[in-house]
C-alpha cells in the first residue's frame, strides 16, 4: 500500500474531523474549532497519511511542549511550536477504519519520530486507554504510570518514548 506523508490542508477539516470522530468518543474527540486551530497552528507537527490518491486516510498532531506528560489544557488551545527541545505531545492519532491493521498507525509514529529528532526533542509524550498500551509499546513507548488528566472522564496511563 502506498502511503505518503504530509502536512494537513485547511480544506481537508471536514475529512479530518470524521477521522477523528471514527476514533474516540464523543467526550474524547476533539472539536472542529480545536483542530483547525491545530492546523493552523501546529502543522509543523501534524502528520497526515495520505493514500494514493492524497486523501487523508489518518493522522498524528500534537504540539511541542516542555513538560514530560500532557496536561488537559492542551486538548483545548494551541500555541505555536517551538524550532528545538521539549517534547513532541500526540494528542490524536487515529486511522480511518477501513485502514485500520494495514501499519499506517505505526508508520505514522515512525515519521512523528522522525521529525521530531530533527528538531532535537526530547522524546515523545502522549496519554492513552489501557487497552492501547502494547501497541504503544510495540511501538518503542514506556508505560509511566497513570496519568492526572481528567480528559473525557477516562484513566489514562502516560507513555514516552525517549529520544
Amino acid at each position: 500500500m502506498a502511503i505518503n506523508f504530509r502536512a494537513p490542508l485547511i480544506t481537508e477539516i471536514d475529512k479530518i474531523i470524521a477521522i477523528e470522530i471514527s476514533g474516540f468518543s464523543p467526550e474524547e474527540a476533539a472539536t472542529k474549532k480545536a483542530m483547525k486551530e491545530r492546523i493552523q497552528l501546529i502543522s509543523d507537527s501534524f502528520i497526515v497519511a495520505a493514500d494514493k490518491e492524497n486523501q487523508p486516510i489518518g493522522y498524528v498532531v500534537g504540539p511541542v511542549i516542555q513538560e514530560r506528560y500532557l496536561y488537559d489544557e492542551l486538548f483545548e488551545k494551541s500555541t505555536v511550536n517551538s524550532e528545538t527541545g521539549g517534547y513532541q505531545s500526540v494528542l490524536s492519532l487515529v486511522v480511518s477504519p477501513e485502514y485500520r491493521g494495514t501499519g499506517v498507525a505505526s508508520g505514522m509514529l515512525e515519521e512523528l519520530k522522525r521529525v521530531a529528532k530533527n528538531h532535537n526533542r526530547s522524546g515523545i509524550t502522549l496519554t492513552c486507554l489501557e487497552t492501547l498500551i502494547p501497541f504503544y509499546e510495540k511501538n518503542g513507548f514506556k508505560v509511566e504510570g497513570i496519568s492526572d488528566s481528567q480528559h473525557a472522564g477516562e484513566t489514562w496511563y502516560n507513555m514516552v518514548l525517549d529520544l
